[in-house]
């Protein structure tokens, strides 16, 4: 089956790819790719649930505004929101990289929002002020390595706080993953969510790269989802 962009009665800023029938899943890009990236993972959940990808702004389909403000945290997280309710049902949340902070964000401010997370390759931020504008820097200065504009950038930088703060009470149960073989960082964030958050548990795809839902390992990646879906409470 084929995702196409869908039309939906309420309008929403960003393109969606949907797929399939069921229980919805929502997919997170990370930065400089696109709701694509997702396309071998949900063709393989398509006969099982309804899946919604989707490209952030400033990425894919959707549009490019020259205003850096509308690559915030909290304006993104807007967005999600209207993903979202284009569903009837609480959707599992799964983000890669950049989109697996968003997911954790979206949790930590919406407490109930969502049925579970799913994070791939991706951490919960900083708690030290230095540390967080140095990954803000970073950001800024390697727009170009993720081939989008400066002001999309924006979408990776970190204001504060709030998501490893309150990671002891996002209660949605969470799968965090990491490839075996992408920097080592990621793993260490995964263990980090399994020990710190509620109902929390880490595993590690072997051979995996950054990635690694792309290609290489969709139909493990897909599978992982699959059971963790399974396994979560009735919607």
């Amino acid at each position: 089956m084929v995702g196409e962009a869908a039309v939906y009665a309420r309008p929403v800023r960003v393109n969606v790819v949907r797929r399939g029938s069921g229980d919805p899943i929502v997919f997170l890009h990370g930065l400089g790719t696109s709701a694509a990236s997702w396309a071998a993972v949900a063709e393989a959940l398509a006969d099982r649930y309804e899946t919604l990808a989707v490209d952030l702004i400033g990425h894919g389909e959707s549009a490019v505004p020259d205003d850096a403000g509308e690559y915030r945290r909290d304006r993104v997280l807007a967005d999600i929101d209207e993903v979202c309710a284009l569903v009837d049902r609480r959707p599992l949340l799964v983000g890669h990289s950049l989109g697996g902070y968003l997911a954790l964000a979206y949790a930590a401010t919406r407490p109930g929002a969502v049925r579970g997370l799913v994070v791939v390759n991706t951490g919960p931020g900083y708690r030290d002020d230095v540390k967080r504008e140095e990954w803000n820097a970073r950001s800024r200065r390697n727009a170009h390595r993720f081939g989008v504009p400066p002001q999309v950038a924006d979408l990776n930088l970190q204001d504060d706080a709030v998501v490893i703060e309150r990671l002891p009470d996002i209660d949605a149960p969470t799968l965090a993953l990491a490839g075996g073989d992408d920097r080592p960082e990621y793993a260490t964030s995964g263990a980090y969510l399994e020990r710190k958050m509620p109902d929390a548990r880490f595993r590690v795809v072997d051979g995996g790269g950054h990635s690694m839902h792309e290609s290489s390992h969709a139909d493990e990646v897909a599978t992982l989802i699959a059971d963790f879906a399974t396994s979560l409470p009735a919607r």
